[in-house]
């Protein structure tokens, strides 16, 4: 992951979609995400509780689009001006809730930043 320096602007970050994540399109034209299981606790309770071993985690309409625009090529701010032109009002505050559902993304080794 990009350090977070003070001297960077977050907008300026490219998102990159981890190779670990598969998706599939549901409902028209949203995405569903599916996660492997594959920490050491993920694996006993996989054996022991018959647990499945991938999750899946449905996008919204606007989550969706976001994830479709992360390409490895369009940087935070190209991202939030797409978002802005498909959403309008909708979006806002744009930004702020672009970066938070990113940092989730992030959080959770969905995505990484390359800047």
């Amino acid at each position: 992951m990009a350090k977070k320096d003070k001297s960077k602007n977050y907008l300026e970050f490219v998102p990159v979609k981890s190779e670990k994540i598969k998706e599939k399109t549901i409902e028209e034209e949203n995405i569903q995400l599916i996660v492997p299981r594959t920490s050491f606790f993920d694996k006993i309770a996989i054996k022991l509780f018959f647990a499945p071993d991938k999750f899946k985690i449905d996008l919204d309409e606007l989550g969706s689009f976001i994830w479709k625009n992360i390409d490895g090529e369009k940087n935070v701010y190209e991202i939030g001006n797409l978002v802005k032109e498909k959403f309008k009002e909708k979006a806002e505050p744009l930004y702020e809730r672009l970066i938070e559902y990113l940092n989730i993304l992030n959080n959770n080794e969905f995505i990484s930043f390359k800047d």
